[in-house]
């Protein structure tokens, strides 16, 4: 044990053996509400039932309704996955095989509505009878829910599409489309037609430069969603013309995150459509509010990074999470949404009981004088004058952000006494469409001068021991901790990439169909930009790369082949450094089964203390 080091309180199974919660959805008639729970790599769907009032009225146990198949699994801030009946007596999901499924509420054997491949997103009409959905990622379809007849296809020609919903009468349906080499953040549109297919699409929001998302009809037929054309993603409302969109909210801060998938709602109109509730992203500290829309009041119901609203009688439930909050299912409820009841958790209880710390916002200076923002975790525990070892922990995406939410890998290494500098560079999102879009062209170029540029900032104001400064990330991170290894050498005591791009040209090849076109944007079209691809690929610049390397990867990895990796690798050991490499056979781009998290943070802290935790200045 090394001075001032702390007695670990968070233990690897602790941060691996819980559960991910997601997607609470209430029943259309509010006495019951309805998630996608996963763990061990299984998903099931819970259904609670809630008492008077709902949230504040108390409810009963969990109960899983679901066994074979299996929903598919939903992102923590995600969806897609299923929705209710009007009269809440049985659920619509989307299987982790495929086909489109009926799942009675009383847990009785499922009956199947789809077939064929892969589906996702479904939303049943407003009188029960047709279901619309997402196949194959770029059809827009409806099936009947009594005979499972397939009348008709929505979609034309969009290359993707998310999020079908329906008008409160039934005879429309909107979606999220777009077209490469367009990524869904960079241009997108909201696209309208009528449930029987007799007219034509019509978009109504987003095109040219602008990125949309998140259809959804108010009660009295009014069409929201979320678009960047101010500058912000911020909540807009049309009456199913483009003419007339407008800002429903109109405010410097982000109303929603980037659209990785299906299913993500961040807003949710009152079940009367008087008030509509939505999240705020504020330097990635999260918040939810309510607008009143006949005065225009906005009030805050609570901190914490929420989602995966909705809003049914008098309960507006949500997924809740922050630094020090391992992520809940909660019902804000009478009075006027002041009370708040949890209903489910996600991790294990030892965490919420776990000395958490909660992130500070820090700033710094971008090599070219802009302030680049990101969140700053510091130990409860230091020696006097003796500044902590630093992870400065570069999130994946790039497009993305590692908001102020629940982190078990960041609570497992706080804990133990080291700095977590979150950096958002240039590219990540939450802070306004300019900034996000300041990376086009120049991925492996400014977010890794702007990491540096942080990392020197942590230095220079003590955050982190200049002897102990450590890169970690994965995927799009993974990229940026192996660029910044080899053009900083000077930085780092160590890296860790966490099945990392290293070879753009095998990306561009070979990657899975939604990110087939990222490139485009983030770095140029080939063949006119293959001398890009080639300087800024790190299988490249391995050679300048002289810390000792962690690299971990799944042997199942459809997005980053872990040839990539295993390239890298070679080639380190071939020039002499120090690697180390391990592939999890079976597991994917990133981990499904929770001894591989166990793995991974019990072979990354032997690697960071023979390497980093040991090596003194001289």
């Amino acid at each position: 044990m090394l001075p001032h080091e702390p007695t670990p309180g968070i233990t690897a199974a602790l941060c691996a053996r819980g559960r991910t919660v997601a997607e609470p959805r209430l029943a259309p008639t509010g006495d019951h509400l309805a998630l996608v729970a996963t763990a061990g790599g299984r998903s099931q769907l819970m259904v609670i039932a809630l008492g008077e009032a709902s949230a504040g009225g108390g409810a009963g146990p969990e109960v899983a309704v679901t066994s074979d198949p299996p929903p598919c699994p939903a992102r923590p801030f995600g969806g897609g996955v299923f929705d209710w009946l009007p009269d809440g007596t049985a659920l619509v999901y989307a299987a982790s095989g495929g086909g489109l499924w009926l799942q009675p509420v009383t847990g009785a054997p499922p009956r199947q509505l789809v077939e064929h491949g892969p589906v996702a997103a479904p939303s049943v009409s407003p009188d029960g009878a047709r279901v619309v959905y997402v196949l194959d990622g770029h059809h827009v379809a409806v099936v009947t829910v009594d005979d499972g007849r397939w009348p008709v296809r929505l979609s034309t020609t969009a290359d993707f599409c998310f999020d079908p919903v329906w008008s409160p009468d039934g005879s429309w349906v909107a979606w999220h489309e777009w077209d490469v080499p367009a990524m869904p953040w960079d241009e997108s549109r909201i696209a309208v037609r009528a449930a029987d297919a007799r007219d034509d699409v019509v978009i109504v929001g987003g095109g040219n430069g602008v990125a949309v998302q998140q259809p959804r009809f108010s009660p009295e037929g009014v069409l929201g969603f979320l678009s960047d054309e101010s500058g912000w993603c911020n909540l807009w409302v049309t009456e199913l013309s483009a003419d007339d969109r407008r800002p429903l909210i109109d405010e410097p801060r982000e109303h929603g995150g980037p659209a990785w998938g299906q299913g993500q709602r961040s807003y949710a109109w009152s079940p009367d459509g008087a008030a509509v509730a939505f999240c705020r992203n504020e330097d990635g500290f999260g918040s939810l509010a309510v607008l009143d829309r006949s005065s225009g009041a906005v009030t805050e119901l609570g901190r914490g990074v929420h989602g995966s609203l909705s809003w049914q009688g008098a309960t507006l439930a949500a997924l809740r999470s922050g630094a020090r909050t391992p992520a809940a299912v909660v019902g804000y409820g009478p009075p006027a949404l002041a009370s708040r009841t949890t209903y489910a958790h996600g991790p294990l209880a030892g965490l919420s009981a776990a000395e958490l710390v909660e992130p500070e916002v820090v700033r710094w200076a971008g090599d070219d004088g802009a302030a680049i923002p990101g969140r700053l975790y510091r130990p409860a525990t230091s020696g006097p004058g003796d500044p902590p070892p630093l992870i400065a922990w570069v999130h994946g995406g790039p497009t993305g952000q590692m908001e102020a939410s629940f982190n078990a890998r960041i609570a497992y290494w706080v804990d133990r006494g080291w700095a977590v500098l979150v950096p958002d560079h240039r590219g990540s999102t939450g802070h306004g469409r300019r900034f996000t879009q300041a990376l086009a062209g120049r991925w492996g170029e400014l977010d890794v001068a702007d990491v540096a540029a942080g990392v020197r900032a942590a230095v220079t104001s003590g955050w982190g021991n200049p002897r102990r400064l450590v890169a970690m990330g994965a995927s799009a991170g993974g990229f940026t901790v192996l660029h910044l290894l080899a053009a900083h050498p000077e930085l780092w005591a160590a890296g860790v990439d966490l099945y990392g791009v290293t070879d753009l040209f095998a990306l561009d090849e070979a990657t899975h169909r939604f990110e087939a076109h990222y490139l485009h944007s983030l770095v140029g079209a080939l063949p006119d930009a293959a001398d890009l691809y080639r300087t800024r690929s790190p299988l490249h610049a391995v050679e300048a790369i002289t810390a000792p390397l962690l690299i971990l990867h799944g042997g199942a990895d459809k997005v980053v082949s872990p040839d990539q990796s295993c390239a890298v690798a070679d080639r380190l050991r071939a020039l002499g450094r120090t690697v180390e490499l391990h592939v999890y056979e079976g597991e994917g781009h990133g981990w499904g089964r929770p001894e591989t998290l166990i793995d991974e943070l019990d072979r990354t802290e032997s690697f960071l203390r023979r390497h980093v935790l040991r090596w003194r200045a001289p």
